[in-house]
């Protein structure tokens, strides 16, 4: 008699050693909660001199073009160090090489995705045809909150990559843009899912809290002067310190450029309200339920406008010389209950689609 399979094999293909808060999370979020439905899921650990080299010279000058002073490379050294730490604590694959995927082990499945995976523009990541499926030793292909990043609709996938994607057996994006390249190459309506931060349990490691006093999380760089302005002649109002999370920015009153993945976590669960023009600075004040404004720009406007999009938070998308009424409403004013009950229902539906998926790959495990 055939042994029931009970757990797959999964390996999750995504950036899971880029130095930034959002790509450490979602990757840990979206493992975690394959692990959690019962499957031996590890991070797929791809490695790259060249990419390696190009993220800590990035991760070393974030906040380009603006110069960064001599005196903060030793905090960004230190940051570095600490997200080093907490990739060593993922579940992770034995290594191999990008650009050599036959030294993977085998796999039920791989899921592909909750970052930029596909995004031909990425200036390290771009045109890497392992996200598309190359190589990848695996019996099926499931794509999970897979974006193209700022890879826009308007340009349409070449032949090339859009066939490669057929090699999935479901598909699913995070942003609409995303969704119109998938629809428009391949002729399918791929599902709409939730970023693994807001779908998924996150449970940061324990901290001694570092800003016991309310506060304003500030997180990004390279802000308009029109946004820096209104931030703090609200905060200012207020009596609310503007603490800066993992980038400079002088104009908040204080800067903490070493936090780690899991203080980050702590520190925006901690936050009065957050002043953002991440895609995750918007998913941490969502996930915490903080008002929030962000502030738009051409290389995230794409994810950020989708997510907004999908949950009725457009209000919270501030463009450069939006009116100081704009930052009062959504600084001041608790966050919808409307956009949480429509969190919940993607949350539910995001679910629905992976359950699916799995359940196709158990099929298939069983033959």
């Amino acid at each position: 008699m055939q042994q029931e399979v009970t757990g797959l094999k999964i390996g999750v293909l995504t950036f899971h050693r880029c130095i930034n808060y959002g790509s450490y999370w979602q990757a840990k979020c979206l493992v975690e909660g394959l692990r959690a439905r019962g499957h031996d899921a590890v991070i797929l650990d791809h490695n790259a001199l060249s990419v390696n080299l190009a993220e800590w010279r990035c991760a070393l000058q974030p906040v380009l073009p603006t110069a960064v002073p001599k005196s903060d490379y030793p905090l960004y050294r230190q940051k570095v160090l600490r997200f080093f730490r907490a990739f060593a604590a993922l579940p992770r694959s034995p290594r191999f090489a990008l650009d050599n995927p036959t030294e993977m082990e085998d796999y039920d499945v791989v899921v592909v995705g909750s970052d930029e995976v596909w995004n031909l523009f990425h200036p390290w990541y771009g045109k890497c045809a392992l996200f598309y499926g190359d190589g990848l030793q695996a019996q099926h292909l499931i794509a999970y909150a897979a974006s193209f990043g700022n890879y826009p609709a308007d340009y349409g996938l070449e032949p090339y990559w859009a066939e490669k994607l057929r090699n999935f057996a479901m598909l699913s994006v995070r942003d609409e843009n995303s969704k119109m390249l998938v629809r428009n190459a391949l002729d399918i309506e791929p599902e709409m899912v939730l970023d693994p931060c807001l779908q998924f349990a996150l449970v940061p490691e324990a901290r001694e809290r570092e800003h016991p006093q309310p506060y304003v999380a500030v997180y990004g760089h390279n802000f308009s002067a029109s946004f820096i302005h209104e931030v703090r002649r609200w905060a200012s109002s207020r009596k609310l310190p503007l603490v800066s999370i993992g980038y400079r920015n002088d104009w908040a009153d204080e800067q903490w450029l070493t936090a780690d993945p899991h203080d980050f976590a702590h520190f925006m669960a901690g936050a009065r309200a957050v002043a953002t023009n991440f895609f995750h600075g918007c998913v941490f004040a969502l996930r915490n339920a903080k008002p929030f404004v962000c502030e738009t720009s051409p290389y995230r406007s794409a994810k950020l406008q989708g997510l907004m999009a999908k949950i009725g938070g457009e209000k919270h998308l501030l463009p450069e010389g939006a009116p100081a009424a704009a930052y009062q409403e959504c600084l001041s004013e608790a966050l919808d209950p409307g956009i949480l009950q429509k969190m919940e229902r993607l949350r539910r539906s995001s679910n629905a689609f992976l359950d699916r998926a799995l359940s196709l790959s158990k099929a298939l495990a069983h033959e």
